[in-house]
């Protein structure tokens, strides 16, 4: 999968832009501010899910203009492709000439995979970033489990509800069993594809963190979901898990067990990168399960998709820095930052200069 051609209008800060990227390696450079973060975010959004910076559809948009109105040619399943988009009071999306039912419809149509600096929250933060990523990687992999997280998403507030009312209505309870089996039946599929995603990932991410490191460092990834439980009996283990914490939840008014309270580990060396990481170390691992969710997208989909790395360089040294620029062959990579300096050592692509908001190719390389 390559972009052929992004256009854009009335994104953020951009002018008018249109980008005829490279095959393999493309470098944005420029100052802080001027528009490489919202460029990487134009692009994003093809893939049919939300900002990966977390903004609103209105805070995409110029603050002068009505609109904003993007368009990507990019070749994908063995054909040239074209996809639309306008942003204005709703979001619509094209495919081919077709109109879309909403913009989400375009997922698993163009694929990419990203990585921004909100990512070290993977490391830095709490167990919800984790599943988050599990979750956004899943649902591009497999289009089916965003209904399955839906299906779970509203038995979890059901039964969230069922236990606050209970507190003062009894006879609720007499409905508890059947929101467990509800909760029961798409959690543990839930956890079954978590579980198995994440030893696939884990063992994709190792070989790349090694690649990385220069063989210097390992990195490993540990399944914790919120109880114990028997692969061959799943379902049976998350009701008793949920007979059990019963008292809890009726006290907390909330589910206490179950898919909503899983976490990951990300391990370093055997010792945890979130407590005993360095700061290039911990980049390294982001980077490392970001391009390895790429990779097991490619195995799955059968298309490579797109890497967007936006301000990966800072913090890494130069070996790192080397991987990314001339060791990730046979992908389209859009790689962003403020130095220009390391963009010497590409040993060829193209790159670019982004000055208040205008794009322009340059002759650095």
């Amino acid at each position: 999968m390559k972009i052929q051609a992004f256009q854009a209008q009335g994104l953020r800060n951009l002018n008018d832009t249109t980008l005829v990227p490279h095959g393999n390696v493309n470098i944005i450079y420029g100052d802080n501010a001027q528009g490489k973060t919202n460029l990487l975010e134009g692009m994003w959004l093809f893939t049919g899910l939300r900002s990966f910076r977390g903004a609103k559809d209105n805070e995409i948009i110029s603050k002068d203009g009505r609109f904003c109105k993007l368009e990507l040619d990019f070749f994908a399943s063995g054909r040239e492709q074209k996809a639309k988009m306008v942003i204005s009071d709703t979001k619509k999306a094209q495919l081919n000439g077709v109109d879309l039912k909403s913009a989400s419809a375009l997922a698993g149509s163009f694929c990419a995979v990203v990585f921004s600096p909100v990512h070290l929250a993977l490391i830095k933060d709490g167990p919800a970033v984790r599943r988050k990523f599990i979750d956004s990687a899943l649902c591009q992999a497999k289009p089916s489990y965003a209904a399955l997280l839906t299906k779970y998403s509203r038995a979890l507030s059901q039964r969230n509800a069922l236990l606050h009312d209970a507190r003062f209505h009894s006879q609720l309870f007499d409905m508890i069993d059947m929101w467990n089996a509800e909760l029961c039946s798409a959690g543990a599929q839930i956890m079954a594809l978590r579980s198995k995603y994440l030893i696939r990932l884990g063992e994709q991410a190792r070989e790349i963190y090694s690649g990385i490191s220069g063989g210097k460092e390992t990195l490993d990834i540990s399944y914790l979901p919120s109880f114990e439980y028997d692969e061959a009996s799943v379902i049976s283990c998350f009701e008793q898990a949920l007979k059990n914490s019963l008292s809890e939840d009726m006290r907390c008014g909330s589910t206490t067990v179950g898919p909503h309270r899983d976490n990951f580990e990300i391990l370093v060396d055997g010792l945890s990168a979130r407590k005993f990481g360095s700061q290039g170390q911990q980049r390294s691992c982001v980077l490392a399960l970001k391009l390895a969710e790429a990779s097991l997208l490619s195995k799955i989909t059968g298309e490579q998709p797109v890497a967007l790395l936006d301000d990966v360089m800072s913090e890494l040294d130069a070996g790192r820095q080397d991987y990314l620029l001339n060791r990730m062959t046979d992908w389209q990579v859009f790689i962003t930052c403020c130095d220009p300096h390391p963009i010497l050592r590409l040993a060829g692509g193209s790159c670019f200069e982004m000055t208040g908001g205008v794009l322009q190719q340059s002759t650095l390389l």
